[in-house]
């Protein structure tokens, strides 16, 4: 008749640790606690730990001197720099359909209704959103009843003061010119 001490078969599980060495008493490994080295002389996960910090071996350059690659800059340039404002696209009005831009992340399409409808007739006021939040994205297309009252609504609305934020007012690029650029 076999008798079980702990409730195990003797196996040892695949996935499980094993402790080396023999005794109850871990301690994690250091280089004060164990033996002496040699000045100068590199345990293999000191060098391993090195070549991919760059504080390795001597002939490996330091990270922070090598090239960004991609032209990217490395966050303390980037951060370092002012953000340069970027002039929006001024798009000639060939057409009734505007681009409304800077918007106010509050603004509703009833609010471009009534803004717009203050200087022309106005089709169609949409608010670009995402899809997964319903969010606005800061833009929107407002169709006018003719190419006339478009033109107009540039030359008065354009860099005016909409709920807080100044508006940015133009033609709207056709497919075919999204499709060249």
């Amino acid at each position: 008749m076999a008798s079980h001490s702990s409730g195990r078969n003797g196996r040892r599980s695949r996935g499980g640790s094993r402790r080396r060495g023999g005794g109850g008493d871990y301690r994690p490994r250091s280089n004060q606690g164990g033996p002496a080295k040699a000045p100068g002389k590199q345990s293999f996960w000191q060098k391993l730990a090195g070549f991919f910090t760059g504080n390795g071996a001597p002939s490996a350059p330091a990270r922070a001197h090598q090239p960004a690659r991609n032209g990217a800059q490395p966050r303390e340039q980037r951060e370092a720099q002012p953000r340069q404002s970027r002039k929006p696209e001024q798009v000639e009005v060939t057409s009734p359909r505007l681009y409304v831009g800077n918007l106010s992340f509050d603004a509703t399409e009833s609010d471009l209704f009534e803004l717009f409808n203050g200087v022309g007739n106005v089709q169609n006021a949409e608010v670009v959103t995402y899809k997964h939040n319903q969010r606005s994205k800061g833009f929107a297309f407002v169709q006018m009843q003719t190419v006339e009252e478009a033109q107009r609504a540039v030359t008065e609305l354009h860099d005016k003061e909409f709920l807080g934020r100044k508006l940015v007012v133009s033609g709207a690029k056709s497919s075919e010119h999204h499709a060249t650029s």
